[in-house]
Parts: C-alpha cells; sequence; structure tokens
C-alpha cells in the first residue's frame, strides 16, 4: 500500500510539473503570436505608407516566426485548434495575410496609396477584429482546459490525501512529498502569473511605443506629401529635355540642306581642282608654246565654264555655311544653356529664335498647310529675365498652337469644310512698366472647363505620350514664380486661343 502511494504520489508530481510547464509555454506562446501578429501588421502598412522594401523583408523575416509559434501551440493544446472557431481563426488569419500580400504588390507596382486604403479599409479591421478575437477566445478555451486539468488533479490528489490520512502512519513521508509539490505548484503558478503580467507588460509598452512611432511616421509622410508639391520645379528640367528634343529635331532639319549642298559640291570643286592643275602641268611641260593636244584638252574640259563655274560653287558653299552658323547662333540663342542668372535682352530675338527653330513644323507636312506667322512687334526696350526659361514659355505655347491649328485642319478636311488658313499672331508692347507679349491662334478655341484646368500640373487634352501635361505648368510658374509676372489665356471655342504674357522690364532686387 506504501509503494503505489508513493507511485501516486509522484505521478502527481510529474503530473504537476507538466501543467506548470505547458500553462507557462501556451501563455508565452499565446503572447508571442499577438505580438509577432502585430509586428506583420505594422509592417505591411509600414510598407504602404513609406514604399521601402525593408518593411516587406521585415515582414518576411517574421512570418515564420508566427507560423511556428502557431504550431507550437497546436502541438500543446490540439483540442482548441479542432473546433469551428478555430476554422474561423485560420480562414481569417488567411484573408489578412492575402490582403497584405496584395498590398506589397500595389507598392511595388508604385500604388502606395491604393495598399494604404487596403491595409486601412472596412473588410481589413473586420478580419483584423475576427482574427484578434478568435486568438483570445482560444487562449481562454486553453486556460478552461489546463484549469480543468488542474481541477482533475486536484481531486486525485484529494484522494491521495485521504488514502494519505487512512494510512497516516505509513505514509507520512508521501503525504509531506505530496505538500512540498503543492507548496511548489502554488509557487510556481505565482511566478508564472507574475511573468505573465510582466510579459502583457512589456508588450502594451511595445504597442504603444510603435504607435508613438507610426504616428512619428504619418507626420513624416504629411511632410513627405507637401514637400512633394514642391518638387515641381524639379520637372522643369524634364520639359526642357522635351523641348529640346523639339529643338535638335529642328536644327537637324536646318541643317541638312546646307551640308548637303555643301558636300555634293565640294566632289565638284575637287573634280575642277584636278583638272586645272592637270592643265597648268600641261602648260608647264609645253613651256606655254601652242600646241593642238592642248588646245584639244582645253576644249575637251571646258575651262571657260570651270573659271566661270568655279566662282559660283564656292560663293554657294559660302552661303551654306553662313545659313549654318546662322542656325548655331539661334540654337544658341534660344537654349541660352550658359546664361543662368537674369539678364537684360532682346524679347523679339527670343521670339524669333524660338519661331526659327519651330519653322520646320510651320512649313506642314503632306497634306497639312503652312501656317503664317503675323509679327507685330512693338518697340520694346531690353528686359531684364531669364532668357532660356522665356524662350522655353514661347515653345511651349506656340508648340500647342501648332499643334491645336493642324489637329483643326484635320478635322476640317474629314468632314469636308472650306480650307481653314492658320495663323499665328504675335503681338508686343510697352504697358505700365511692364512688357506684354501676346501669342493668338486662329484655331478651334478652348472650352471654358478645360480653359479652368490648363495650368495645372499633368493636365493634358492630347493623346497618350503626346503630352506630359507640365508644359504650361511650368510655363505659368516661369512666368508668376521666377518673373514676377502674369499669363492669363483668352480663348472661346470657335474663335482662337490667346495667350497673353505680362513681366516687368526691370525685375525688382
Amino acid at each position: 500500500m506504501f509503494i503505489p502511494q508513493i507511485l501516486l504520489n509522484w505521478q502527481a508530481y510529474q503530473n504537476f510539473n507538466s501543467i506548470i510547464k505547458n500553462e507557462f509555454k501556451l501563455q508565452m506562446l499565446s503572447d508571442e503570436i499577438t505580438y509577432l501578429d502585430e509586428v506583420l501588421t505594422m509592417s505591411a502598412r509600414m510598407n504602404a505608407a513609406t514604399g521601402k522594401i525593408i518593411w516587406e523583408e521585415r515582414y518576411r523575416q517574421f512570418e515564420p516566426k508566427l507560423d511556428l509559434a502557431i504550431k507550437e501551440s497546436i502541438k500543446l493544446a490540439p483540442k482548441v485548434y479542432e473546433n469551428e472557431d478555430a476554422k474561423k481563426v485560420d480562414a481569417a488569419n488567411q484573408r489578412l495575410v492575402a490582403i497584405e500580400y496584395k498590398s506589397f504588390e500595389l507598392v511595388k507596382n508604385n500604388q502606395k496609396e491604393i495598399a494604404q486604403l487596403l491595409l486601412f479599409n472596412r473588410e481589413y479591421e473586420n478580419q483584423k477584429q475576427i482574427y484578434a478575437d478568435g486568438v483570445a477566445k482560444r487562449n481562454r478555451n486553453i486556460s478552461l482546459q489546463l484549469q480543468q486539468k488542474v481541477d482533475d488533479y486536484y481531486k486525485r490528489i484529494f484522494w491521495g490525501v485521504v488514502v494519505s490520512i487512512i494510512s497516516l502512519a505509513m505514509l507520512i513521508p508521501a503525504w509531506l512529498l505530496v505538500l512540498n509539490i503543492l507548496q511548489q505548484y502554488l509557487k510556481a503558478k505565482k511566478i508564472a502569473q507574475a511573468a505573465l503580467e510582466e510579459t502583457n507588460y512589456r508588450l502594451e509598452m511595445q504597442v504603444a511605443e510603435r504607435t508613438a512611432k507610426l504616428k512619428h511616421k504619418n507626420n513624416q509622410l504629411q511632410q513627405t506629401l507637401q514637400e512633394l508639391q514642391h518638387a515641381q520645379v524639379q520637372l522643369i528640367q524634364t520639359e526642357k529635355m522635351s523641348s529640346l528634343g523639339q529643338l535638335v529635331a529642328g536644327v537637324a532639319h536646318e541643317i541638312n540642306n546646307p551640308v548637303n549642298f555643301i558636300y555634293g559640291n565640294l566632289m565638284h570643286v575637287r573634280q575642277y581642282s584636278q583638272d586645272l592643275l592637270s592643265l597648268i602641268n600641261l602648260y608647264q611641260q609645253q613651256k606655254f608654246n601652242y600646241n593642238p593636244e592642248l588646245n584639244s584638252f582645253i576644249d575637251e574640259i571646258d575651262l571657260e565654264f570651270i573659271i566661270d563655274d568655279l566662282p559660283k560653287i564656292l560663293s554657294s558653299m559660302a552661303v551654306g555655311t553662313d545659313r549654318i552658323r546662322e542656325i548655331v547662333l539661334t540654337l544658341r540663342n534660344f537654349s541660352r544653356l550658359d546664361e543662368a542668372e537674369m539678364k537684360a535682352v532682346d524679347i523679339h530675338e527670343g521670339i524669333d529664335s524660338t519661331l526659327l527653330i519651330l519653322q520646320y513644323r510651320l512649313k506642314g507636312k503632306q497634306k497639312q498647310q503652312e501656317i503664317a506667322i503675323i509679327k507685330d512687334y512693338g518697340d520694346l526696350p531690353l528686359v531684364e529675365c531669364y532668357a532660356g526659361g522665356l524662350n522655353q514659355v514661347f515653345m511651349n505655347i506656340l508648340s500647342n498652337a501648332i499643334d491645336a491649328l493642324y489637329e483643326w485642319e484635320e478635322e476640317c478636311l474629314k468632314e469636308e469644310v472650306q480650307k481653314h488658313l492658320s495663323s499665328i499672331i504675335v503681338h508686343t508692347q510697352v504697358k505700365n512698366e511692364c512688357v506684354v507679349i501676346s501669342i493668338k491662334d486662329n484655331g478651334p478655341g478652348i472650352p471654358e472647363e478645360v480653359k479652368a484646368k490648363l495650368f495645372d500640373p499633368f493636365f493634358t487634352t492630347k493623346p497618350i505620350g503626346k503630352g506630359t501635361g507640365l508644359g504650361l505648368s511650368i510655363s505659368y510658374q516661369i512666368i508668376v514664380d521666377k518673373h514676377k509676372g502674369k499669363i492669363e489665356c483668352i480663348s472661346a471655342p470657335g474663335k482662337g486661343t490667346e495667350f497673353l504674357i505680362e513681366i516687368p522690364i526691370k525685375q525688382m532686387r
């Protein structure tokens, strides 16, 4: 009887130790699962908020740890994970993972705003709540099961004590051992409870810290959005490079003919020179005496024609060379890449340079007619300005006018309407210590709803790939912000479009 009692008490001791260890480990795993789930949620939301891949990498780093913690918890309490509530929790977790994965793909596709909406929408929060409630309920069920086991072992210990009382004389040592076991259990439970409270407190502090960091990140995002509004200045270079592409096309078109002309005539000059040298050599050999062979050679090469044509060819080459110099000079006057500072310039020179660069477009192509340019220049003084930026404005407005005129001409051809004579009038004048430049076309005009958005960044009525929507926005910035001037669009459907630019003659220092 003593030996079975000893065995029974020893078994109770082992079971109590197992219960203590399992309960503590399950509590730690539950806390770890809750913590890792918050880490994954925060990583996904920070990835959507900042667009930085480091948050996705952090997500990928902690995801296996969460899966491992769940598997260990299932091993310790398998029955809790086999009911319908567990299936709902698992389904909610899978949906959350799918939404978070989708947000990562949206961020990679530069769709951070959509990713943020996805992670803060009602469906995500509902699934998050289902998952959190399910985990909490699961923890309660685990605690209840463990408590039930503890109650069962309490009963067993109770009956052991009863048997011990009956056989008190023989089982006093065993009874003392059970008493010691009970004391150890209570002590271990207190230690576990204290550890649990400490873990909860630590978790709450971490959540509060992460919440504060998230708020700080949100404030940084707001600041970044404000900074992005000022980043429009950087887009000037992009639009400038786009215009320089048009400039290069115009220069290539203008230079092509004179260069080919010079190149083609050089061959003749070379041949003429060789013939003349041969003739001179023959004269030298004959010592300038009359010779039928010499006379025949002179007739063969048509010496008189060569003497008459050679100066003309050289003159043509000089004209072509002057034309090239003129185009290169125009290119420099237009781009003004070497003049970043404000200086006094001739506005008419900038307009003429821009028109010359656009000349190849003004001439039309195929069935398109030539666009007439009417210059009505006033007597303007030199104007203090950023010449390159101002030429950029002229290029943007004139290019838009040309596009509008050709598009309207195509519409007239489709509808078999009388052919439209396209023209652009450039007028300048001095008004109240300011220079006013008017660029007016006789195109289709602009509707009121479109005119209200003309100077908005990225707004364009052109097809995709043919316009960035930045030309007029940058022009507005150059005139208003850099030159303290004004730019206005006057237009109505069927009445053409006029852009009025007004800038001070002298800038305020």
